[in-house]
């Protein structure tokens, strides 16, 4: 694939290294490429980051068809520059644009795009501890068509986001609501795909719990309002009785690149790894017998969440005194470790930018 690079005429300052934030900074350049149905994807270029100008009709405002992931770049001991399973990050994009009937794409030729902007960009990956350079890959149909149907064209586009330590005060278990009104998604509906309409899905709820003094929601299923699904923007993990229970991939989950890796990590451990359906009921029972020994979540923006309490109703489910757990730590220690380069990755996670 050629890329087209356009340079901007004047970079932007580079911004304090403490005071980075989440998602409200982002880099002088950006990957764009086209689609169009009939001549595949097309016009690939780098160029500097700027408004898209769609039309109001375009299809992505009305229909949500629009997917994206999260992954992220780190600055190394040594200064280098790598990247964490990104190869998993877009072959889980293509999964997602198959739900949402979205062309896909050549994942080496992706990988190449974002090795290219990476390097153009190389400046903007802070190296203060914990910080990272954020990647947001997304397409979403832009054709000016006001009809229910599969997009004819599509951009597919990467920008890039220096984001701060998440934690800064260091790692502090959270209180989570269990959701029991609201659903966000069912088997056979788009919950294991990463698309916009999920996320929307889940705003009120998220907004309710943090009105109520809780930092997320533990999401049920959507047919019993039962079984643990996920939390907000995270996987769940539970540790019981000594194994380490998380709930199966059933077609609403998200597959997490990071629950793979806290899986494999585990068993690593001699943590036994279970996968199945967990009734919240008797997950509460198990409680209150003393056998829950560890909650915590997982995902690209926390790596490892703990939690400290679970609300649901008027039942509350206290974790390890709300203190971190020994697990939590160990895999949070190790996963940034192998992400940041402190450690040697025996996995072949790591991808360095050469």
């Amino acid at each position: 694939m050629e890329i087209h690079l356009e340079q901007v005429q004047q970079r932007k300052p580079k911004p304090d290294e403490t005071k980075l934030g989440f998602g409200q900074i982002f880099t002088d350049h950006m990957f764009t490429m086209a689609f169009t149905r009939g001549e595949g994807w097309h016009n690939a270029k780098i160029h500097p980051y700027a408004p898209f100008s769609l039309e109001p009709s375009a299809m992505v405002f009305h229909y949500a068809q629009t997917v994206f992931e999260g992954l992220k770049a780190y600055r190394t001991p040594d200064g280098a520059i790598q990247l964490f399973r990104p190869r998993d990050n877009f072959l889980r994009m293509n999964k997602s644009c198959e739900r949402m009937c979205i062309p896909s794409f050549d994942v080496d030729q992706a990988l190449l795009a974002l090795r290219a902007l990476l390097r153009v960009e190389s400046a903007w990956v802070p190296s203060a501890p914990d910080t990272t350079l954020y990647i947001r890959p997304t397409i979403m149909a832009v054709d000016p068509f006001l009809g229910v149907r599969a997009g004819d064209r599509y951009i597919f586009f990467i920008i890039l986001s220096p984001s701060g330590a998440y934690y800064p005060q260091g790692m502090a278990p959270v209180e989570i609501r269990v959701e029991d009104a609201y659903v966000r998604a069912v088997r056979g509906g788009i919950g294991f795909a990463k698309a916009g309409g999920n996320y929307a899905a889940s705003i009120l709820a998220g907004e309710n719990a943090k009105h109520q003094g809780f930092t997320q929601v533990l999401w049920l299923d959507g047919v019993h309002q039962r079984y643990i699904e996920e939390v907000g923007s995270m996987n769940i993990f539970f540790k019981v009785r000594g194994e380490l229970w998380t709930p199966a991939l059933n077609g609403s989950i998200l597959p997490g690149i990071t629950r793979d890796s806290v899986m494999r990590l585990a068993e690593a451990e001699g943590i036994p790894v279970v996968e199945k359906a967990i009734d919240v009921y008797e997950l509460f029972e198990a409680g209150a017998r003393g056998e829950v020994e560890e909650i915590f979540g997982s995902g690209t923006a926390a790596v490892v969440s703990p939690v400290g309490a679970l609300r649901l109703g008027e039942r509350e489910l206290i974790i390890n005194n709300k203190e971190i757990g020994p697990l939590s730590q160990k895999l949070y220690t190790t996963l940034t470790d192998i992400q940041f380069g402190r450690m040697k990755d025996p996995y072949g996670w790591i991808k360095r930018l050469e």
